[in-house]
């Protein structure tokens, strides 16, 4: 398996789409972009007709929603169910927390830090929702603001899908797609015509959410390359030339790949994004924007709950869709690249380190961004007189960041780096991107061919040229609002089979704890059996000599019980893995989740402690080997090495036992459908690989 796996790395194969989902998503986008083309002006007028509609319609439905989003996000994170791993129970982080923090940074973040870091703050002072413009009111108010659009409320979004994708993902090994969320609901009907039109409005909700984003970034880069070189117009060709070439390197950067590639745009972004913040926050009015970081997060806190409901109800304004509703609603259609993104570099995080992670760090760093960036082009308008900022922000959004350069030094330096910066974001944006929407078509595959990565970035540059002739930024909005709507349907369903997941989760967790006393009395209460354990303990034996043991006690242990079993009318098999040195006893029953207990060789490096006599490689050559128990749920920490073989059976049936108990407590629950993973011998490192364990099956 191993080896076909690594070759199917190196030579993926010709085609992997999955036709009941590629065929479908391909019509619509061809429909929109041929119509769109085709028409542009009538095309703009129904964006915007649509967009009325939708948000006076669904708004309330939008900010009900992310709330609830929010609110589960978080009670699950500190609920009992929080210590649950995203994985089996044995994984372990795959990355550190600094690692694990830069990641998250540069999956939420891109285009929208840079291009409403400055331009929001100053447009709802000049123009708030409520109150009289351009006061100190005003000021806190568009703060506030700010913060409310890029805060929690987003992050628990992406947090959503995210989690619920790691969560089925490495915990009980469904492919990693949005119809995987909907198991616990609908059952195998996730493979059929439900499943396939789930991960259909992803891939449109990811799409335009993509393309928005683009937009985005041409208008802004258009707008830099015009403030450096007046003679490059600020016009709808200019930026569609700036999509074709830009795409190009997107292309580029998808056959490349993930570590080539995307990792290395990844970082990029964040190096030159943070010296950016850094050099603005030092040159700028240091003191006052450690001062209003302070007072508008305690005051976006004790606002929140009012806020979050907040529909401007009693105002016949259309403020809360132009903002409020777009920004949640392109996070919405955004939200399956994202989270797919976020889930992928989480596996081994507890639930609660999770959401810790994903709401918190980020948070706090847009609070940052935007108090460094906004409370700076506040203070230059109320402190230093620049009012003029205002109207050329109001004129273009797009020029807002450039227009603060202007008063910091080094102006053309750091407009310059922002360009590039602007760049790199909209390349990561269009491969990274690419890639999930790649993944989505194709069933969760992990290896695809270059020609279907490169066609959806194709795909991407060619719907957002397309809405940008349709009306620009209004198009945009649109798009992302409406392909918001079927997606935040899918997100409460997918919510639901989490919880109803978590439940059953709970119930294995009482049937552990029903069966503790059973099975500190089943196999440790033997005769003698204290010394055996003691031995365990201070003994560090051979590899051979635990081949041995697992191939002759363990085995033939399992196999006493299978025989008794298949007497009493039960469907037991006993297998060993010659090549990985694994016994595995397993008892099926038709329509239940089956009973698997395994005994695995694992190596660990030699503690210092062992042998202090001996002298040690100081690289840590040296180990020694255990005989470890792993069921469905993951390794359980345990040494069975120099157990008799009454012993070996005793354990088998203290855990054959819970197991039963657990199917009693959570009647009419079906097997989940898991794909195998790899079976890789762990003997070089404490840690294992992700995907190395076929224990990675929940019970």
């Amino acid at each position: 398996m191993v080896s076909e796996k690594a070759n199917s790395e190196k030579s993926p194969p010709s085609s992997t789409v999955l036709i009941p989902v590629f065929i479908p998503a391909v019509i619509v986008i061809a429909l929109m972009v041929i119509g769109t083309m085709s028409n542009p002006t009538q095309a703009g007028e129904l964006f915007s007709s649509v967009l009325g509609y939708i948000t006076k319609t669904f708004g309330w439905f939008y900010m009900l929603s992310v709330a609830i989003f929010l609110v589960f996000v978080v009670s699950v994170a500190f609920s009992k169910w929080g210590n649950i791993k995203l994985g089996p129970d044995h994984a372990e982080p795959e990355y550190s927390f600094v690692a694990w923090f830069a990641m998250l940074f540069s999956a939420g973040y891109g285009i929208a830090l840079l291009f409403f870091g400055v331009a929001e703050p100053v447009l709802h002072y000049a123009s708030p929702p409520q109150g009289p413009a351009l006061t100190v009111d005003a000021a806190k108010q568009a703060m506030q603001i700010a913060f409310f659009h890029w805060g929690f409320h987003i992050w628990a979004i992406y947090g959503l899908v995210g989690l619920s994708l790691a969560y089925f993902a490495f915990r009980h090994g469904l492919p990693l797609s949005m119809r995987s969320t909907l198991y616990p609901l609908i059952g195998e009907k996730i493979h059929g015509p439900m499943g396939h039109t789930v991960d259909v409005f992803a891939i449109l909700g990811t799409l335009f959410g993509i393309a928005t984003t683009l937009g985005l970034s041409v208008a802004q880069i258009n707008a830099g390359m015009n403030y450096l070189w007046p003679n490059i117009p600020v016009n709808t060709t200019v930026q569609i030339i700036a999509i074709a070439v830009i795409t190009g390197l997107a292309i580029m950067s998808v056959v490349a790949g993930m570590d080539k590639g995307v990792k290395r745009l990844s970082m990029l972004n964040m190096a030159l994004a943070i010296s950016l913040m850094l050099f603005v926050f030092a040159v700028g009015p240091t003191i006052f924007i450690l001062d209003t970081f302070m007072q508008n997060t305690g005051s976006y806190l004790s606002n929140i709950v009012e806020r979050t409901f907040n529909l401007q109800a009693y105002t016949a304004s259309d403020w809360i869709g132009n903002w409020t509703l777009f920004i949640f609603g392109w996070t919405i259609a955004w939200a399956p690249f994202v989270g797919l993104f976020i889930a992928k570099i989480s596996r081994g995080r507890t639930i609660r380190q999770f959401v810790v992670g994903v709401m918190v760090v980020p948070t706090i760093f847009t609070f940052l961004w935007f108090s460094v960036f906004g409370d700076t082009a506040l203070h230059l308008i109320m402190v230093d007189g620049y009012t003029a900022l205002i109207d050329e922000v109001q004129a273009d959004h797009a020029i807002a960041l450039f227009k603060l350069f202007e008063r910091l030094p080094l102006t053309s330096i750091v407009s310059f780096v922002t360009v590039v910066l602007i760049i790199t974001f909209f390349v990561t944006s269009s491969d990274s991107g690419s890639l999930v929407i790649d993944s989505l078509a194709s069933g969760g595959a992990q290896y695809t061919p270059v020609w279907q990565r490169v066609f959806w970035a194709t795909t991407e540059g060619v719907v957002a040229a397309a809405l940008l002739l349709a009306g620009g930024l209004g198009a945009l909005q649109t798009a992302s609002i409406v392909s918001a709507l079927p997606f935040a349907i899918i997100m409460l369903i997918a919510m639901v089979g989490m919880w109803r997941a978590l439940i059953i989760e709970g119930h294995h967790e009482v049937s552990l704890q029903h069966h503790m006393q059973s099975a500190k009395s089943g196999a440790k209460a033997g005769p003698g059996f204290w010394k055996k354990r003691l031995a365990n303990l201070v003994d560090f034996p051979a590899r051979d000599a635990v081949e041995k043991f697992i191939r002759t006690t363990c085995f033939q242990g399992m196999h006493k019980v299978e025989q008794e079993l298949e007497q009493q009318g039960w469907e037991a098999e006993v297998t060993f893995d010659e090549q990985n040195c694994r016994a595995q006893f397993q008892v099926f029953q038709e329509g239940k989740l089956e009973f698997i207990y395994e005994i695995r060789l694992r190596g660990y490096a030699l503690p210092d402690f062992a042998f202090p006599e001996t002298e040690r490689d100081l690289d840590g050559d040296e180990h020694y080997y255990r005989a470890e128990v792993f069921l469905r749920r993951g390794g359980q920490a345990y040494d069975v090495y120099g157990y008799d073989q009454q012993d070996i059976i005793s354990d088998i049936l203290d855990q054959f036992e819970k197991y039963l108990h657990f199917l009693h407590i959570s009647p009419g629950i079906l097997p989940w459908k898991m794909e195998e993973h790899d079976d890789d011998l762990v003997n070089e490192s404490d840690h294992p690989p992700e995907d190395s364990y076929l224990a990675d099956k929940p019970m």
